[in-house]
């Protein structure tokens, strides 16, 4: 089928009538096309949203509310096929789609319907000069949202949702590589009653149709989730520009386990965070310390667990690790297994594609664990973003500590123990915008989310996120 852009409400194909093929990752078919969109499609959808600020912005709280909740509960309504969509566009499983990515899209869209009626300004009364301050939360215009293609539709709406929420109109590019669930969001703000114009959904390559939408003089602030060099780009193109920016970018995240912890519920949960998604969420710990006393026992029993994992068709109910999103991925992962090799890593287990009967020309590949001699290998200093982990001993705190932080990147971080002493010495020294203790991705939708050094600028979620979308007025009255 061939994917439109969604433009003031409506269904279009791209003004220069190119398009680009769009692949299923599960067996390696084409099955349809999607807009390669130029300048005069994002300017289309431009003009489309700046014709429906002024009454956008204007429109109550209430009704904004009653719209993004509205949206929320058609997202759950259409789960099983906006699940199945995600699942054919992505390669993961529908069991993960059906059970975290389309249900998070729904409640980003209900958070934020809920969380505008509760954002509030501040007040100054400047005491001995008859004077008060206010401060307007106002929106910002017309802004560009701009997605990755792993977690499709969650990561589109925790962009978009905050946005109109806040009063904007939005500009918004989904990844090429997974555009289904971003269009069928279209039909889905129809029926909902979004107005005309508030959310336009421009398809194409970051090259082109990406760079119209940074570049733009009249889009005003960038809300980009993706690679860290794009991000360096998004960054170059933009600040000369003065537009607001909210980058969330790559990882290289820190798993450490302590002797000391819940061992069954950390290994389960270790298993989880290394491989969900094929390995392909920013939050994944790839890279794994364990404390020198139970690191033999670990590797044991970690590795049993991966092997168990059945990589299979992401239909299939019992598929744990489905098909990688595209042949070059595939590939770039491959690379970086040969990579470990020539460093002189040692596979535990995996590291081979995968031949998935009937569906032989997939992108599937084994879960895969790597011992590495030391921590400054490739392996543990690049992003991978695949289903490989790294593990590795180490001795006592201060040791791993340098280890976890010596990378560009501070993403997310996850700390193993039950010393309350540890924990907060290492949660405080941890170089990560978010540290999970004896646990992982549980997440508070009013928490701010983001990273530090090369994983991002600003931060997602909660008020954070209507903070970013709004520009800050001070009005002064003396009387």
């Amino acid at each position: 089928m061939n994917i439109q852009n969604y433009i003031n409400g409506n269904f279009h194909n791209p003004i220069q009538d190119n398009w680009i093929e769009n692949y299923n990752p599960s067996n390696g078919e084409v099955y349809g096309q999607i807009p390669n969109s130029s300048k005069e499609d994002v300017e289309n959808a431009y003009i489309a949203a700046k014709s429906a600020f002024p009454s956008w912005s204007q429109t109550t709280l209430e009704e904004r509310s009653r719209i993004l909740i509205k949206i929320s509960e058609l997202l759950e309504t259409n789960l099983q096929r906006l699940a199945e969509a995600e699942s054919k566009d992505n390669g993961k499983p529908v069991s993960l789609a059906k059970a975290v990515d389309i249900p998070r899209a729904a409640s980003n869209f209900r958070f934020f319907g809920n969380a505008i009626t509760q954002f509030a300004s501040e007040s100054h009364e400047s005491v001995g000069q008859n004077a008060i301050n206010y401060t307007l939360r106002q929106p910002i215009g017309v802004v560009g949202c701009i997605s990755p293609w792993n977690l499709p539709l969650y990561l589109f709406t925790w962009k978009i949702a905050p946005a109109i929420a806040a009063g904007n109109c939005v500009v918004a590019k989904p990844s090429e590589v997974t555009p289904m669930t971003a269009y069928l969001l279209g039909e889905i703000c129809n029926e909902a009653g979004l107005p005309k114009g508030v959310l336009n959904i421009v398809h194409g390559l970051g090259g082109s149709t990406g760079q119209a939408i940074v570049e733009h003089v009249d889009i005003k602030a960038i809300s980009f989730t993706g690679g860290t060099a794009t991000g360096a780009h998004i960054a170059k193109v933009a600040a000369p520009m003065f537009k607001k920016l909210s980058l969330e970018l790559g990882g290289k995240n820190p798993n450490i386990i302590f002797a000391d912890c819940d061992y069954d519920d950390m290994l389960n949960t270790t298993v989880r965070s290394s491989f969900a998604n094929q390995g392909q969420i920013c939050l994944c710990g790839s890279r794994i310390f364990v404390e020198e006393s139970i690191y033999e026992k670990f590797k044991t029993d970690f590795v049993a667990k991966v092997k168990a994992l059945k990589v299979g068709h992401p239909s299939d109910t019992d598929t744990k690790i489905g098909a990688l999103v595209s042949k070059p991925h595939l590939e770039k992962v491959k690379d970086y297994i040969n990579i470990a090799k020539e460093e002189n890593g040692t596979i535990l287990c995996g590291g081979n594609e995968v031949s998935v009967k009937g569906y032989e020309n997939g992108y599937y590949l084994e879960p895969t664990v790597i011992e590495v001699p030391n921590d400054e290998c490739r392996v543990n200093q690049e992003e991978i973003f695949g289903p490989v982990v790294t593990i590795m001993p180490f001795n006592n705190e201060d040791e791993v500590l340098q280890m976890a932080n010596k990378v560009k990147y501070g993403l997310s971080a996850t700390l193993w123990t039950n010393n309350l002493k540890r924990t907060m010495r290492m949660s405080n020294q941890l170089q990560a915008g978010i540290v999970w203790v004896n646990t992982w991705m549980m997440r508070d939708l009013r928490t701010p989310f983001g990273g530090v050094k090369a994983s991002g600028v600003g931060r997602e979620g909660g008020f954070e996120a209507l903070r970013f979308f709004t520009e800050a007025k001070n009005v002064c009255i003396k009387y």
